[in-house]
């Protein structure tokens, strides 16, 4: 199920709707690309992602396999050698974050370009 099937859902816009929140990375060349998971007391998922679209789905192992398939990688399962592999020191970086839930801000954090690899 995805945002085009959902049922209307205003719950969308409340950020105290969800019961937890996970950041996924992924990389494209040397550009770290973010999405945040949130799941909501009902058990659905949503999958915020760089372009500012959310897509929902039916289950939080739904969303996941979905992140997991497009080679997303969740940012707390990473240790120090993952983290080196892609280019990337883990002690610094953290997932992007803004004051509220301005959602076009925090679109705007959504990538990053690092350092090429060599």
């Amino acid at each position: 199920m995805n945002d085009n099937d959902a049922p209307d859902d205003s719950s969308l816009d409340d950020p105290e709707s969800h019961v937890s929140e996970q950041w996924w990375l992924a990389m494209v060349g040397n550009l770290l690309v973010w999405a945040r998971m949130r799941v909501r007391a009902g058990g659905t998922a949503e999958i915020f992602d760089c372009d500012g679209k959310i897509d929902v789905y039916d289950s939080e192992d739904t969303a996941r396999a979905a992140l997991m398939d497009a080679e997303y990688r969740a940012f707390d399962g990473l240790d120090d050698d993952d983290a080196s592999e892609m280019g990337f020191d883990l002690d610094e970086l953290e997932p992007p974050h803004v004051v509220g839930d301005d959602e076009e801000t925090l679109r705007a954090a959504m990538t990053r370009r690092l350092p090429p690899k060599y």
